[in-house]
């Protein structure tokens, strides 16, 4: 409440009027299962107590104008005299993928794929001022919150009646066809499905998903979160090429997707594709990679919610490794600051440890008992300042509340 009394606050001094309410929509950490989710897979990410809060409020006239306090604001001035400064300001009807840069893409994107629904009472437009505490680049799926929380707003402030899963699919298509970053749609669905004290299974092929059980404090242990400040942008090259490589391996196998193949049948399939004359074949190893790591996290995130759903949670830890070392040697998608994490938190008695979201850079997960944490966390910072890497953030995480209505 205290951020939405804030938000709402700054809302008002940059407008110079109340806004009609604030939300606020959380990050995620994915707990097992990646790049699965753009194979029509199984994942299983929760919510995050950080979240990004929105005060919004409608317009007429078919402007929409964005703010956010995470940029700046030493120049928008007075706002009622018409200084706005660092307020973006855009056309409700101009909006076309491509058309705007940096962080305003992802809000401006949610009124882009409402307007493309057939929802045109977003079309008047709105006055939106934003703070985000999920840190950007940091593989918690910023952009996501960003994207969520504007789109529950405007459905509520409109009254649409659109569903959870409606809302998410909405943001993904926001960020796919407008901002041009090719996510599946786990990201979103974490942050409006989140549930304090659970994790979320997600099957990406139809939507359907199931609440379980996860509370490692009720167990006498600690999800840490490791920060290792080193950015990445998914809509980069190297992102791009592993989801290519995925669908390459689904097309030569004939199959819809990676998710049809189960790892009964992978050693099959990876012979398979070694007599292939594939396409590119020069990355045709690659592509082999692809299919080995996306077939196996998928059983990993089924084995993790076998093992969550009895209870045993220290059984996750070895799996979180595994699907760490998948991740680095198949994908190879980790990079050194993101491994230092996980084997420094390993060698420091952690129960087990991976990175977390699409890589090349972001965050590590450790799961370690809750009496031994602090040493562990205290391990992976002093291997950082060894080893001359910035000092990595690392804070306990809990599962958290999804979107929702703050004021």
């Amino acid at each position: 409440m205290t951020a939405g009394v804030g938000v709402r606050a700054g809302f008002e001094e940059l407008y110079g009027y109340l806004p009609e309410g604030v939300w606020a929509a959380p990050g995620r950490v994915n707990l097992i299962g990646e790049y699965t989710d753009v194979n029509d897979g199984f994942v299983l990410p929760f919510a995050l107590p950080q979240a990004a809060v929105a005060a919004v409020a409608r317009r007429t006239d078919g402007v929409l104008r964005l703010h956010s306090a995470d940029q700046g604001r030493s120049r928008h001035g007075d706002a009622a005299r018409g200084r706005v400064g660092d307020v973006v300001e855009l056309a409700v009807e101009g909006l076309a993928p491509g058309s705007v840069p940096g962080w305003a893409a992802y809000p401006a994107a949610v009124v882009w794929a409402l307007r493309e629904a057939g929802h045109r009472v977003a079309a008047g437009g709105a006055d939106v001022h934003l703070a985000s505490a999920v840190p950007m680049g940091a593989g918690l799926s910023s952009s996501a919150a960003l994207e969520v929380v504007l789109a529950l707003a405007l459905a509520e402030l409109h009254g649409l009646g659109l569903g959870r899963e409606q809302l998410a699919l909405l943001a993904q298509r926001g960020e796919n066809d407008f901002v041009g970053v090719p996510c599946g749609v786990m990201d979103q669905m974490a942050s409006v499905c989140g549930t304090s004290g659970h994790a979320l299974l997600l099957d990406t092929r139809d939507l359907s998903h199931r609440q379980i059980p996860f509370d490692p404090a009720a167990h006498g242990l600690a999800l840490l979160l490791v920060d290792t400040r080193v950015r990445h942008m998914l809509g980069d090259g190297a992102y791009v090429s592993r989801r290519a490589g995925c669908e390459a391996g689904a097309r030569a196998l004939g199959v819809r997707a990676l998710r049809e193949i189960s790892p009964v049948q992978l050693p099959d399939a990876l012979r398979s594709l070694g007599d292939m004359e594939l396409p590119g074949a020069a990355d045709a190893d690659g592509i082999r990679r692809c299919v080995r790591h996306v077939v196996t996290d998928n059983a990993r995130v089924l084995r993790t919610v076998e093992l969550l759903d009895a209870g045993d949670l220290p059984a996750v830890g070895p799996v979180l490794t595994e699907g760490h070392a998948s991740l680095r040697d198949d994908l190879r998608v980790s990079c050194a600051e993101l491994d230092l994490a996980v084997a420094s938190a390993n060698a420091a008695g952690a129960l087990g440890a991976r990175m977390t979201g699409g890589g090349f850079g972001g965050s590590a997960i450790v799961l370690a008992g809750r009496d031994t944490a602090g040493a562990v966390g205290d391990a992976v910072a002093r291997a950082f300042a060894a080893a001359g890497y910035a000092a990595p953030g690392i804070l306990p995480v809990t599962p958290s509340s999804g979107a929702r209505r703050l004021v």
